[in-house]
């Protein structure tokens, strides 16, 4: 404290408003410290929530109830919460439970559920959907497809959002999103909230407005090690951790067994052959930045692309005083060169050979490489002595540019040519899948024969790079049709390739779940997310640092029966990473359990007003039938407006409840029964050709044709002028008598719009636009000629028909 005299709060808070002389400046300090700390503890009410519907928290039991998926979603109500649950035992389920109640404590609040692909937002709204009985009309979906006029109307009409973090972001920095109405935000595959990714932006951007939401993360795993782990606990707000682990005795009973096998495949002569050859070049370019000291004097077989990368940051940072000029150009070319050749080296042993040349194709034939970096390359006699040789060895393979792949010739094709096995690790691939597919065969004819019933079996094989993808799809395709396999990577963003669009890759997972293909040679993009179906064999092809992709990777096997997780080591430099990856997996849920290394968010919000402890109560829920085009895009709402208005004006007429007319554009129930007894031609009528009466309009060419009496702005009515159509003019003499002709035959009915005046006669709502002056005009006139023609049936019915006049 200061020199001023200390004072109680309670005094604080009786003294009155004005000061005495005798009160310094240091009591002024001391007093707005402590009214700020007074502030600051006293709770601030929660705005919008309903203590009727608080009083309870709502569990469903229409799918089994599990404990540990009752006890995470009960801490995820009251905290903000990180869940770190194995794929498959129900993450989306906590989710959408926690999102229920929320929808219920704050009826004017939103939800938000954000996914990191468009693929994944609609695979979780279904799934939340089918769980809990949130009505699809509070429900919507919004990705890059959706345009930004059409987001804000969902940001207004909306309550339960499905999203990208992109549009998110973009939507908080415009104003469109309600950012004080947001009550709960879920954020799936929470590991990716590092740096500065959308999901931290969202973070940041929301707590600028309010502090009170809830914060749920869910992640299988919540990052590649420690720091990692508290990085996306610092940037997601997290107060707390609920976690089981793969050996949990929780999720025992909701598991099955995968059976995970490490097959380590030397890496055989030719390709140690190959791999000497490739460390001669290594050694000739690393030399040099060894003798500059710019690179640390090591083991140069051991060196990675990594420490290469780092090496030239730091040299970067400190740069030499004698390295100054040309000789700093020459020193950042060489390093440029040897992060290529690295990378090149690690194709090789990870992939194989032929991975390896259509890489260096891409630096010496294609657009990949730099000029300089190709005649240093073609200065190496050992560098291009290689590549000669792979390019012999590879001469079947045509490169196409454009897609930036490799494809067989079509001379060789014809010739059928033996595959080339690139790296050992391919044919022990197709051992394994060769022998699981047998197995299963077996199994399948003993089932069979005892009566039980068969079923399909499916592969997935993960492999990092696309080449290597298409060279493994390439191998199993010879396999045919005992295996049908199917390449499925992420869409490209480059230029010179070409990769799948978000539409295919969900119709490569149904043909996949379905039957259609019975092996997945994949990337990355089916290692999270995407609900691919049960998997029985999961093969790594390659061996990742981190251990959040292969815990990924093995979530795809196991859900409802017994799976199988083969990885295919080469000997050497990928069985050593994977082992680091293993160790870094277990200190991380060692770290998560004590939760000793951690530190969690302090202030997170309870959502709930003091005195209130919301009990479990457990009751059945009846979703309703999910459509997912009832609440996709604004576009297709829009699309369908114009048979709501259809249907508000049947509402309006025959005075039934209006029905909202669905996607497939059908009429309700009710607009077809009116139709059908109203307007319906039916097969009893004996009308062949119904068509709408002649007309003529005034056009340069029929102008002569038309009376004087229609050109000088008088229309006369005759007795046959309909509601629904302008004023008829005068029909030629043979038009008219072959009208009379037709109808008197009965093959043709003359129409008249009269029948659908009740479209016409009455403005309909609108949406975002108004009617124009002309649309009443045309109203008015409307309602006028009804007029006229209902009088002209009341006097036809007391006299002669009498013939009206109007001026237009």
């Amino acid at each position: 404290m200061s020199g001023g005299r200390q004072r109680t709060l309670p005094q604080i808070w009786r003294a009155p408003q004005g000061r005495t002389e005798g009160e310094g400046a240091g009591d002024d300090s001391d007093d707005d410290l402590l009214l700020a700390a007074a502030a600051a503890a006293d709770p601030v009410p929660v705005e919008g929530f309903s203590e009727a519907a608080g009083s309870i928290w709502i569990y469903p039991t229409n799918l089994p109830v599990r404990p540990y998926q009752e006890r995470m979603a009960g801490a995820a109500l009251l905290a903000n919460t990180l869940v770190c649950l194995p794929t498959g035992l129900g993450k989306t389920f906590v989710a959408a439970v926690v999102m229920y109640n929320f929808y219920r404590w704050f009826p004017s609040g939103k939800v938000l559920f954000l996914a990191p692909t468009k693929p994944l937002v609609a695979q979780q709204m279904e799934a939340c959907a089918r769980v809990m009985g949130i009505p699809s009309r509070d429900m919507a979906e919004m990705t890059g497809g959706t345009q930004a006029l059409g987001r804000r109307e969902l940001w207004n009409t909306k309550r339960v959002l499905f999203l990208t973090p992109q549009i998110m972001v973009n939507d908080l920095s415009r104003g469109t999103c309600p950012a004080v109405d947001i009550k709960c935000l879920v954020i799936d595959e929470a590991h990716k909230a590092l740096g500065n990714h959308a999901y931290c932006q969202v973070v940041r951007e929301l707590s600028k407005y309010t502090s009170q939401f809830r914060i749920l993360a869910l992640s299988a795993t919540p990052g590649s090690d420690t720091k990692a782990v508290q990085q996306v606990i610092s940037n997601l707000l997290i107060a707390r951790i609920e976690v089981c682990a793969e050996d949990s005795p929780e999720i025992q009973p909701y598991s099955h067994e995968r059976l995970v096998e490490k097959i380590v495949v030397p890496l055989g002569e030719e390709l140690a052959g190959i791999q000497n050859t490739y460390i001669q070049v290594l050694e000739a370019f690393a030399g040099r930045l060894i003798r500059m000291g710019v690179l640390a004097r090591r083991d140069i077989p051991s060196l990675t692309k990594y420490q290469i990368i780092l090496a030239r940051d730091q040299y970067r940072k400190n740069p030499s005083s004698q390295h100054v000029g040309v000789l700093q150009g020459v020193i950042e070319g060489d390093f440029a060169l040897c992060i290529s050749l690295y990378h090149g080296y690690e194709l090789l042993l990870q992939m194989g050979v032929r991975s390896l040349f259509i890489y260096l194709w891409g630096i010496m034939d294609g657009a990949k490489g730099l000029t300089r970096t190709k005649n240093e390359l073609g200065r190496n006699e050992d560098f291009m002595g290689l590549y000669q040789h792979l390019r012999d060895m590879f001469s079947d393979t045509a490169v196409a540019p454009e897609m930036g792949g490799v494809c067989r010739s079509n001379t060789v094709l014809e010739k059928k040519k033996e595959f080339i096995y690139s790296h050992p690790k391919l044919r022990k691939l197709e051992e394994i899948v060769i022998e699981h597919f047998k197995s299963w065969k077996n199994r399948c004819s003993e089932q069979e024969g005892s009566g039980g019933p068969s079923e399909d079996t499916r592969v997935m094989i993960f492999s990092s790079f696309r080449d290597s993808v298409q060279e493994i799809a390439e191998m199993l395709s010879r396999l045919s049709p005992t295996v049908r396999a199917m390449t499925f990577v992420g869409h490209s963003t480059g230029k010179s390739t070409k990769g799948f669009t978000q539409k295919e890759q969900l119709e490569v997972v149904r043909r996949f779940r379905e039957g259609g293909y019975n092996t997945l040679v994949s990337t990355c993009v089916g290692e999270e997310g995407l609900d691919i179906g049960e998997v029985d064999l999961i093969v790594c092809f390659d061996a990742q640092r981190s251990p959040v992709r292969l815990v990924q990777r093995m979530g795809r096997t196991g859900r409802r029966r017994h799976g199988r997780i083969v990885v295919i080591l080469a000997q050497g430099r990928e069985e050593r990473t994977y082992n680091q990856s293993q160790c870094s997996k277990r200190s991380i849920h060692k770290a998560i359990s004590g939760n000793k290394t951690l530190h969690f968010y302090q202030h997170s919000p309870r959502m709930v007003p003091e005195g209130i402890n919301p009990q479990v109560h457990k009751m059945f829920i009846t979703a309703e039938k999910y459509e997912p085009g009832n609440s996709r895009a604004l576009c297709k709402e829009r699309r369908c407006s114009s048979l709501q208005h259809k249907s508000a004006l049947f509402s309006c007429v025959t005075g039934q409840k209006q029905t909202v007319s669905h996607e497939n554009w059908f009429l309700s129930p009710e607009e077809y029964e009116t139709w059908d007894r109203l307007y319906r031609i039916k097969e009893s009528d004996g009308i062949k050709e119904p068509v709408l009466p002649q007309t003529q309009f005034a056009t340069l060419e029929n102008l002569e044709e038309i009376p004087s009496c229609q050109r000088s702005g008088r229309v006369l009515l005759s007795n046959t002028l309909t509601a629904a159509s302008f004023p008829p003019s005068f029909p030629r003499q043979e038009q008219q008598d072959q009208q009379q002709e037709q109808q008197e035959q009965g093959a043709v009915q003359l129409l008249s719009l009269c029948e659908w005046s009740l479209w016409q006669s009455q403005p309909f709502p609108t949406a975002l636009v108004g009617h124009s002056e002309p649309c009443h005009h045309f109203i008015s006139l409307m309602e006028m000629m009804e007029q006229m023609r209902q009088e002209q049936t009341a006097a036809m019915d007391g006299s002669s028909s009498p013939t009206y006049m109007w001026k237009m």
